[in-house]
Formats: structure tokens, sequence, C-alpha cells
């Protein structure tokens, strides 16, 4: 994907971005490269100011240049393979220019500077690695691209073009699907004159990919109370499995377990009409994909299990946690088993930013009053526990449930009417605020971690400028209030207060 110089400028620095000054030396440079490639990958646009975002360009100095090009081959052990690229700019002087932007990939290999200390991207920062962590990433590095080897008997014929066609227009790519896949990726190599297929073309684009690994999907059992039975004794009430593409079986999920998720909707003190959950919808949705995403797929026995009980969701997932990731650092930590599916899955946005979806999800946990996630590995199995906010006996109800017709709704004893008159929320705003910006306020509401990127994707009719400038007046009229950091932080409705 093509980014413009504005857009590379508003990007925010994380997991899989930074900004560096055309001065930076490139010893330093290279921690930074090597952080990158031993986690997920990543972009560095280099002539852009880390600390003011100011565009100094990278043209007025062929030399350090050069020094700069030359980095992850000279200061790199082992050498990166990184592309590059230049855009065009205006700097701050005024002057046309240009800035580097350098790819790199997320590398099978362990990577260390010319002093051999070895470095992890965590968040924004390049962390020098411990040799216990370091000697345990070596070893993970050789299971990790699993993804890259060729799916046995695949061919051409076994693509989907039309969902590469998807993706590429998702992501502005603008040759081929064959293109796509022989320049990209390692989606499609060749051996001799014989075509190869990955086991990652055939996972994210195959017209059946379970031909070829018949386990690769998800399974949602519920069970009736809080222990799994067996025998005479069995509680199954819900067997369902999904199959198809990744992205097909995570829809499918997600879809799926919002119809079992309780509600308990009711009209709050202050006359505001709310609902509590079982589970917060992004709780649902980060534990699917990273079962998907991350799953071990040279595991062929089993398919990912998720477990519905009465107080709790277990999600059983083939393979334990990926490189230096472990239950007591797993919320600030990210490692890509699959590195070229989890950036697919960024693509359709189901990826937010590498490295911040179990933070995000054990806050929203901790708002509702839930403990956080908690991880075992059980044989080859990891197994992830969300415990539910325990609604009210009686007055719970699942969207399923809601979405049925209401002469259905009156014979559940489980369902809470819904009063039919409760307030708007427009009642309390101003008259000035325009039906756009009622949305907003309704979705930060729900959510008030979301982002611009998340908003805009809820108002199909506005784009993420346009978030901004929205959120922007509703705070200069005192609607709403940015509390804490932009990259961490929440919005308030202060109206409602």
């Amino acid at each position: 994907m093509r980014y413009t110089i504005e857009e590379i400028r508003q990007m925010p620095e994380g997991q899989t971005f930074d900004c560096k000054s055309i001065h930076i030396e490139p010893k330093a440079l290279a921690n930074t490269i090597v952080a990158m490639a031993n986690a997920d990958g990543g972009m560095i646009a280099v002539g852009i100011s880390d600390k003011t975002r100011r565009i100094e360009g990278v043209d007025q100095d062929k030399a350090h240049l050069n020094e700069i090009l030359s980095t992850p081959f000279d200061f790199c052990v082992p050498s990166i393979s990184v592309t590059t690229e230049f855009i065009p700019c205006q700097d701050s002087e005024g002057n046309d220019n240009h800035i580097l932007i350098i790819h790199v990939p997320a590398s099978p290999r362990l990577h260390a500077n010319q002093a051999d200390e070895a470095f992890w991207r965590v968040g924004d920062k390049s962390r020098k690695l411990p040799f216990e962590e370091r000697l345990q990433l070596m070893y993970d590095k050789g299971e990790r691209y699993y993804e890259d080897t060729p799916a046995y008997d695949a061919t051409i014929e076994d693509i989907d073009m039309d969902a590469v066609k998807a993706y590429m227009k998702r992501i502005g790519y603008g040759k081929s699907p064959m293109e796509y896949l022989q320049e990209n990726k390692g989606f499609l190599t060749y051996k001799g004159d014989v075509p190869q297929v990955s086991t990652a073309c055939i996972l994210l684009f195959g017209k059946h990919p379970q031909n070829f690994f018949p386990r690769a999907r998800v399974r949602f059992i519920k069970y009736y109370g809080t222990e799994e039975k067996v025998g005479r004794e069995m509680n199954v009430i819900k067997d369902v499995t999904f199959e198809g593409r990744i992205l097909d079986q995570i829809q499918k999920t997600i879809d799926y377990l919002e119809t079992q998720v309780k509600e308990h909707s009711y009209l709050g003190e202050d006359g505001l009409f709310k609902t509590d959950r079982e589970y917060p919808k992004f709780v649902i949705q980060e534990m699917t994909v990273n079962s998907v995403c991350h799953r071990d797929y040279s595991i062929k026995g089993t398919e990912i299990q998720i477990k519905m009980f009465d107080n709790r969701l277990v999600f059983e997932t083939p393979g334990k946690l990926p490189g230096i990731v472990r239950a007591d650092n797993i919320r600030h930590t990210h490692f890509s088993r699959n590195p070229k599916i989890a950036e697919y899955l960024k693509a359709y946005d189901y990826v937010k930013e590498f490295g911040e979806g179990v933070d995000r999800m054990c806050r929203e946990l901790s708002a509702i009053g839930t403990k956080e996630p908690q991880y075992n590995l059980v044989a080859f199995i990891m197994k992830a526990t969300v415990w539910a906010n325990v609604l009210e006996e009686g007055q719970e109800n699942t969207i399923s449930d809601q979405k049925r017709p209401e002469s259905d709704q009156k014979d559940s004893k489980t369902t809470q009417k819904l009063p039919r008159n409760y307030p708007e929320t427009t009642q309390k705003l101003p008259l000035d605020i325009t039906p756009v910006q009622k949305e907003i306020i309704d979705f930060l509401l729900k959510c008030p971690y979301a982002g611009r990127k998340e908003i805009s994707s809820h108002l199909d009719s506005l784009s993420e400028d346009g978030v901004k400038y929205n959120l922007k007046l509703l705070q200069q009229k005192g609607i709403i209030k940015r509390i804490g950091p932009n990259k961490g932080g929440y919005w308030k409705v202060l109206i409602f207060e």
C-alpha cells in the first residue's frame, strides 16, 4: 500500500511504524531495523523528525543517505533484506525533497546489531533481549514460517482469484492477481516449472481450504452449566463448525457468538436506556481473531474449539503462546506466528494495531468488573479463559432473542420486555448537533476506547478526517472530553454527567 506524505505524518509510532531523522546514526537505526525484523516487521520513515514530525527530507545529504541505505546490510547480522522507496514531499524549508521509506519484513531468522545485541519491538520502543529470551526466540523462529511451506498437491486452480482481487482492492494494489501472488509474500513460487502454492495462500485465498487442511476450522460448543460432561451426562446444547477461508471463518464465528451472548437491557437512573453484556463485543472479536491468526497450523489433529459455559468462554487453540510471549507479558508483548495472515487481517481491520488488542481487552473487562483472561497450556493446546459478567437471573436475554418477533419474545421466560418509550440520546443534546455528530456520541457511549478509524468504520458515510473534524467540534462545544493520552486513553461524554 502506497501512502501519501500526510498519511505518514499522521501515523502514530507503534509496533510496526517509526519515524527517524535523516541525522540518525546507522548504528542506532540498525537497532530499530533488527527489532522489527525479529518481531512483526514494519515500516520506517526516514526524513521526518520523530520528536516534532517536522519534514526534513533526505536529499540534502547524499553521503549520509547512502550510509542509511546500507544499514540493513552493513550493521545488521545477518543482513536484512529490506525494500525501500522514496516519496516526494516539500520539506520544512519549502524545498522539493523526498523521504525514505524502509519496509522491514518479519524475518525467519534471529538478527542482531554489530555489537551482537538482539532487539525486539514492543510498542514504539526497541527493547534489548536478555539471553534467555534471545535463545527462546531463536528456537521459535524455526516454527514460525509453516505458513510459507507449500500446500501439498495444491495448484493455481485451487486459488480463488476473486478473493485475491478483493484483497488487492483493499490494499490498493494495482497489478493483476497473478502478479500479486508471484511478487508478494511468497504466496506463489516455482520449483523449476512447477508452481508451489503456499499454506498461507490456500488459507487466505483457497477455493476449498479444508481440502488441504481439514482441521483448519473453528468449532463452537455450548454446554449447559459450568462443567464439561461426557457419556450419559453429556451436556452439549449447541455444536456448530465454521469452515472456509480464514476471513470467512472469523466473520461467521463472531456473528454466531454474538447471537449467544446474553444481554440485560434496562432504564438507568439517569433516564437513559442501557444495556449490560456478558462479554464486550471487542473481547469476542479479539479472542476469535487471535485464535485463528496465531494458531499453529502445522498441528493438524484438531481444530480451534470455543467452549461456552454459563460463567465463561474458553478458547482452545492448537499451539503454545508464540515467540517470547508468556502469560505474564502477553498484555504488552506481541509476536505473530503467522505474520502474513496477521497482515492480511490487519487490512480488513480485524487486527487494529499489533500488540494493542490484549491490553484493550483487559481494560474493557476491568471496566465491567471482570478479571483478565487466563492462559494455560495443556499438552499442545493453549487454553484462554474469559470470565463472564454474570447478569441478574431472569433479566438476561441473548441477542438472537432480541431479534425475534415480539410475539415470539412473549413466550420466553428469560426475556425482559424493553420499554417502548425510553428517552432518546438526542433529548439532552443541543439543537445544533448534526445527525452525524449524534451517531458519533451514541457510538462513544458504547465504545469509549474507539479510535478515529473504528468510528469511521462504524459510520460508513464519514472518513477518518471527517471523524477528526467532528470530534474537535464536539470537544469545543464541551460535549465530549479526551481522558488520557491519544494512545491508550478514552472518550468521556460530558453532557450526560
